[in-house]
């Protein structure tokens, strides 16, 4: 992370509210210095934002389809995470024709085993296509874990790439807990 790149997150923290979205969460905004982040190896987590209205959130979602039972079960999946989220947006004042949305997540964590983080992926975007919500970006796939940092009125969001930890996610992502933040290698941002 480049000097100037430090010291914008640093004064992010300093003068917000950080929210750490985990794991079958979803969290929206209309506070300018909020700060959502979140952990993600084959999760995917959708960042949706109307600047229009200075809203956004995020969600952070495990499994694509709506396979579970009822109640808690029912958060681990990208239906019910997606619908939360766009519920939360409305609430605050967000328009559907001034959502967009960032996607990030989605990675094949593990050789040999079955590529759900495809399979998010693949549902994020057909939910969106069919929902007629815009995508503006994001990062999704690969075989790195990677931490995201989203500003959720201004729709910025920022990808920082995690080395030497692709296990750990995924063994976290399988427990349902929040990962624990691992060194980086790489950034991506996204205005």
């Amino acid at each position: 992370m480049s000097a100037s790149a430090a010291s914008e997150f640093q004064e992010a923290i300093d003068r917000s509210n950080v929210v750490h979205v985990i794991q079958g969460e979803s969290h929206v905004s209309a506070d300018p210095s909020t700060l959502m982040t979140t952990i993600l190896g084959s999760c995917v987590a959708a960042c949706l934002f109307d600047q229009r209205a200075g809203v956004g959130g995020m969600n952070h979602f495990l499994l694509p389809g709506e396979e579970g039972g009822g109640g808690e079960e029912n958060l681990r999946y990208g239906v019910h995470a997606m619908e939360l989220l766009i519920n939360g947006l409305f609430r605050l004042g967000a328009r559907r024709e001034n959502l967009r949305a960032k996607l990030f997540g989605g990675a094949r964590m593990v050789a040999g085993l079955s590529d759900i983080g495809a399979k998010n992926a693949a549902f994020a975007n057909e939910f969106l296509a069919r929902e007629g919500l815009v995508c503006v970006g994001g990062s999704l796939g690969g075989d790195h874990a990677r931490r995201i940092q989203f500003w959720p009125t201004t729709g910025r969001a920022r990808q920082i790439y995690a080395s030497n930890a692709p296990r750990q996610v995924f063994e976290a992502e399988l427990r349902q807990k929040a990962a624990k933040p691992v060194a980086d290698s790489g950034d991506l941002e996204l205005f």
